[in-house]
């Protein structure tokens, strides 16, 4: 009988143990939630989108862009083939046709090259310029890219905190980039689903650069896509505010709709 008792006592000790044990020691680490994030966006296969752009200065006066957007998924299992991307200027008229493609590298700097209808020719950003402003708003060419989670090294532990009303998983990641204009950048992802939050840029003096915030999320398919993103620069006092009109995955672009031909024929 006392060893019964013995063993109950035992076993009760070590559930109230469990059960008593601080959550931190259950936490995610940093990699871990932006392997999380990375999971809940994949699975589009490609998309075709229509975006307003709207640029404020610091007076607060505005002027729109409308865009058209389209990219493909990064091959399933490459490791050093990233998403690609063309990005064309619908309007105003001063920038209509200009166009930017993007062929994400998981092992190096990204290709991009920028289309100059006036000019009827097409442009290679260098590395070195990829902190350099996109089209005048408060998105670098580095922005612009997408950012796999292989581009970056992590916090080792993941905080956690509520963003606007919503309880987020809090990591810090570094670009391995040595042309990034960042030093590091602080990302909270919604603990829920993944989807990022917001977004803290420092700059190369270690300083705090620019805050995006992410919100309009909705299901496409079965796949999360955001809907709205604002940027704030906090040393210029600049905003950029980027809206998704439309947008539909999954259409069957292929590869070959990612040329650089294909730049002069959006």
């Amino acid at each position: 009988m006392c060893k019964r008792k013995s063993l109950f006592l035992i076993i009760a000790a070590a559930s109230l143990l469990l059960f008593t044990t601080p959550s931190h020691s259950f936490s995610m680490t940093g990699d871990e939630v932006a392997m999380a994030v990375e999971k809940a966006r994949r699975g589009f296969k490609d998309s075709e989108s229509k975006l307003v752009m709207t640029l404020i200065n610091a007076s607060g006066a505005k002027s729109l862009r409308e865009m058209a957007s389209k990219m493909l998924e990064k091959p399933e299992g490459s490791q050093t083939d990233g998403d690609m991307s063309i990005i064309t200027f619908l309007s105003p008229a001063d920038i209509k046709g200009t166009g930017l493609l993007t062929h994400e590298k998981l092992d190096r700097e990204d290709d991009q090259w920028l289309y100059l209808p006036a000019l009827r020719r097409v442009k290679r950003i260098a590395s070195k310029n990829k902190s350099g402003s996109f089209m005048g708003s408060e998105f670098a060419y580095e922005d612009i890219s997408s950012q796999s989670v292989e581009k970056y090294t992590y916090s080792k532990a993941a905080g956690e905190e509520t963003v606007n009303g919503i309880p987020c998983y809090r990591y810090e990641r570094y670009p391995k980039s040595k042309y990034s204009g960042y030093t590091k950048q602080i990302v909270w992802a919604n603990k829920k689903n993944f989807t990022t939050i917001k977004t803290d840029y420092f700059d190369r003096k270690k300083e705090l650069l620019k805050t995006a915030v992410f919100s309009d999320y909705k299901k496409i398919k079965g796949i999360w896509r955001v809907g709205k993103i604002y940027m704030k620069n906090l040393q210029n006092k600049k905003e950029t505010i980027l809206v998704w009109e439309a947008d539909d995955i999954q259409g069957g672009l292929k590869k070959r709709d990612f040329k650089k031909r294909m730049l002069s024929r959006q």
